[in-house]
């Protein structure tokens, strides 16, 4: 959530119609599947390879609940290291030299996360365990005798540096973070610490700390965003994330003998991401390319490209090189197809496929592959989005339809696989998932244009949206709703209350219905980032009429469509009285209401059973309310 400036006519040259034709294919008949086989594909995700390169560790919700699990590279057999039964437990990484396996887990989504050690006899020892303090895993050293992580234990604000020896696990504190940074990464001499103040969410600054003498260098010559991508493992330079100066953010280097700048690489789209290999054989850059993402990877003394499976629409993630380099995993997938890991040899190897992730009962054939599109908001504005039509949609028998917004503010829908949604165009309904102003990855411009106006042009986007969905002919214009999770179930419930004619339906996944509470409440270690956020949508103690007119809760009487809210109890960033007293207000206006509460669930939904409840819960309260919804006479 931390970018954005410019002009509003670069945004609408750059953001040029490339809708798709109205009928791209001949409508057809396709199975539907039940809510269990979409909610069965199984999640995984790889976290680093063994010492002697044979196993590859990570984590999945194989078992219905998220694990840890070895996967051997030979027999591509999987087998569990945890077996819990209630929350998740995340495979963090192998130690350096030996099997002992460091492990993630917080108390069913509250997001209190504490660091274990799995020793190689299967005994698992607690590292931090302060019950009310967080911490986060950033690392092993170069020469594999250390561990960093972060740690709230002095102060449940701010997120200390600690160095763990490997040998016994004792850990010291070696940063103590009383300005609140977010910390960047430790050069491979363990001198330089790179450090990140938020300003506002489109402003940041970078710092390097020599640790030595205490001497700080501020990296952000200028303003704009910046991050650290990675130390040069040969070289005395931090290589960061800009967007200074410039609508997209670029890959820039400060040699800090020399006391210089230089750029390295930019694209057409923000680099989201960066790095390195272990000993600097390889880099790779990630672009961000209109929502799905681009690896380029290439070997640094040739210059050549590694060569990486790249089809139109689909996206690579969660690279993991190995300490040696000769080896690497990555994901790959698309909006049709959950993503699947593969393995290659480096420098040259073919990718293989070790764990495919599609549930074998459904076939590939019946999901449906993402277009980009791009439609005029009310001011003429192209707003960006990631449609699905349904397979069986036609001019003959059209089909009902949801505008569907992203979390955030400033998040981004991409081109990449979501069950739930795949399950509701399965079904038979349309989705248009929106990038309305605000959302990130479309320049600094675009993304500053929502700046405390929440809930009001972002949501004319929003029904623009529904305009455009109402203009095509295969759409049954007198059947469309709203859906959206966190800051999209805010929008939402915006909608709702707002716009309380436009939508036919509405469907909030813990969404902010008061925002003067949420700003009031949010989760100490958010504290670095406070006022970024509070610049973004408005400060409680300062703006409170502001935040008072934007808070669907307070303005619920004008709340008469059909509404479904689901919730978890353990939210620490969405409370469960944001969900409890918009769903009494609405009961209080004799309007159709469900509520869906998991008190095992936190900010997302992670437990198998769970999203099959919620989500199946989901497509039956659309069948009742939108796709079984009669036209009355008024509204032909």
């Amino acid at each position: 959530m931390l970018k954005k400036s410019l002009s509003l006519a670069i945004i609408v040259i750059m953001a040029w119609s490339c809708q798709p034709a109205e009928e791209q294919e001949t409508a057809r008949e396709v199975k539907t599947y039940p809510i269990e086989a979409f909610m069965t594909n199984i999640s995984i995700g790889a976290a680093g390879f063994s010492p002697d390169g044979s196993k590859v560790l990570v984590t999945s919700d194989k078992s219905g609940i998220i694990n840890a699990y070895e996967l051997t590279l030979e027999s591509q057999e999987i087998s569990p290291i945890t077996q819990s039964d209630s929350t998740s437990v995340r495979a963090v990484s192998y130690f350096p030299e030996d099997e002992r396996i460091m492990l993630a887990m917080d108390d069913n989504g509250n997001e209190i996360f504490h660091l274990f050690v799995r020793e190689t006899d299967g005994t698992v020892t607690e590292l931090t365990t302060n019950p009310q303090a967080r911490a986060s895993f950033q690392g092993w050293s170069y020469d594999g005798s250390k561990g960093f992580f972060t740690y709230t234990n002095r102060d449940p604000r701010f997120a200390d540096l600690y160095a763990m020896d490997v040998a016994t696990l004792e850990y010291e504190m070696i940063y103590q973070n009383d300005e609140g940074y977010f910390l960047g990464g430790l050069s491979r001499d363990e001198e330089y610490l790179a450090l990140i103040r938020p300003v506002t969410t489109s402003e940041t600054e970078l710092f390097l700390l020599h640790r030595p003498t205490g001497e700080m260098t501020e990296i952000s010559t200028e303003m704009g965003s910046y991050s650290p991508a990675y130390f040069h493992p040969n070289e005395p330079a931090l290589y960061y994330l800009t967007n200074a100066g410039a609508e997209y953010q670029r890959l820039m280097k400060y040699d800090y003998e020399t006391d210089t700048h230089s750029d390295v690489a930019e694209r057409d789209w923000d680099i989201a991401g960066a790095f390195m290999s272990r000993e600097g054989t390889y880099e790779a850059l990630v672009v961000n390319a209109d929502g799905r993402s681009v690896v380029e990877m290439t070997h640094v003394s040739t210059g050549e490209k590694v060569e990486l499976p790249d089809d139109a629409g689909s996206s690579i993630g969660n690279i993991r090189i190995s300490r040696d380099e000769s080896q690497m995993t990555f994901m790959y997938g698309n909006s049709a197809a959950p993503f699947d890991l593969y393995h290659m040899p480096l420098p040259d190897g073919e990718s293989t496929k070790l764990f495919e992730t599609l549930n074998e009962a459904i076939a590939e054939e019946d999901l449906v592959q993402a277009t980009v599109v791009r439609y005029p908001s009310f001011d003429e504005l192209k707003i960006p989005a990631i449609y699905y039509k349904p397979h069986q949609a036609s001019a003959e028998d059209p089909v009902p339809a949801l505008v569907w917004v992203h979390g955030g503010p400033g998040g981004q829908s991409r081109q990449g696989y979501f069950g739930l949604i795949q399950y509701l165009v399965n079904k038979g309904y349309a989705i248009l998932a929106v990038n309305n102003r605000g959302s990130s990855g479309y320049g600094n411009t675009f993304f500053e244009m929502d700046n405390q106006r929440h809930g009001e042009e972002d949501l004319q986007d929003c029904v623009y949206g529904k305009k455009w969905l109402a203009q095509q002919p295969y759409i049954d214009s007198s059947r469309i709703g709203i859906i959206g999770g966190s800051y999209g179930g805010f929008m939402v419930m915006a909608a709702l209350t707002r716009e309380p004619e436009v939508f036919d339906v509405g469907v909030d996944i813990f969404g902010v219905t008061n925002w003067l509470r949420t700003l009031k409440s949010i989760p100490p270690w958010w504290e670095a980032q406070k006022e970024a956020l509070y610049d973004e949508m408005g400060n409680p103690y300062e703006d409170s009429v502001r935040l008072y007119e934007i808070s669907p809760l307070f303005h619920a009487d004008q709340i008469t469509k059909p509404t479904m809210v689901l919730q978890g109890a353990q939210d620490p960033r969405v409370l469960q009285a944001e969900s409890d007293e918009i769903v009494a207000a609405i009961e209080a206006n004799g309007v159709p209401v469900e509520y869906v509460l998991f008190p095992d669930e936190g900010h997302g939904f992670v437990k198998e059973e769970n999203q099959i409840e919620g989500y199946g819960k989901i497509g039956e309260f659309l069948d009742t309310y939108l796709k079984g919804k009669k036209v009355m006479p008024e509204e032909q």
